[in-house]
C-alpha cells in the first residue's frame, strides 16, 4: 500500500477521533478510580469551606505527581488523570505533525509544529 494512500483525510481524522476518545476515556477513569479512593479515605470527614488549602506540594510536580499515583494515593491518582487530559489535545497536535509530514503537506507540518510549540510553552512555562 503506497503512503499517500494509507494517509487520507479520513483515516488521519479517525485516529485523531480515536486518540482524543481514548484520552478522555483514560483521564476519566483514572480521576474516577482516585475519586473512589479518596472518598473511601476521606469521606467520613467533616468539610472545612473555611479555610482555603491549596495543594500540598507533593503534587505540584509531574514527577511527584506519578510518584504518588503509583503508590495509589488518591490525589496522586486525580492530579494523574487531570495531567491525562490535559495532554490529550497536546497529543493529537503531536499526532498531526507527523500526519502532516506523512502526507508531505509542509506548510501544515511548520504552522502545526508553530502551534505545539506554544502549547509546550505554555504548559512548561511558570
Amino acid at each position: 500500500m503506497a503512503q499517500s494512500q494509507f494517509w487520507n483525510d479520513q483515516r488521519v481524522e479517525n485516529i485523531i477521533g480515536n486518540l482524543l476518545r481514548a484520552g478522555v476515556i483514560l483521564a476519566a477513569a483514572v480521576v474516577l478510580a482516585g475519586g473512589v479512593l479518596y472518598v473511601a479515605k476521606y469521606g467520613h470527614q467533616q468539610p472545612q469551606y473555611g479555610v482555603f488549602h491549596g495543594e500540598p506540594s507533593d503534587l505540584r510536580s509531574v514527577s511527584q505527581i506519578t510518584q504518588q499515583a503509583i503508590s495509589l494515593h488518591s490525589r496522586g491518582l486525580i492530579q494523574l488523570g487531570l495531567l491525562i487530559l490535559i495532554a490529550t489535545p497536546v497529543a493529537r497536535v503531536a499526532f498531526s505533525v507527523m500526519a502532516f509530514a506523512a502526507e508531505r503537506d509542509w506548510l501544515y507540518v511548520v504552522v502545526t509544529l508553530i502551534v505545539l510549540a506554544v502549547l509546550l510553552y505554555s504548559l512548561t512555562s511558570t
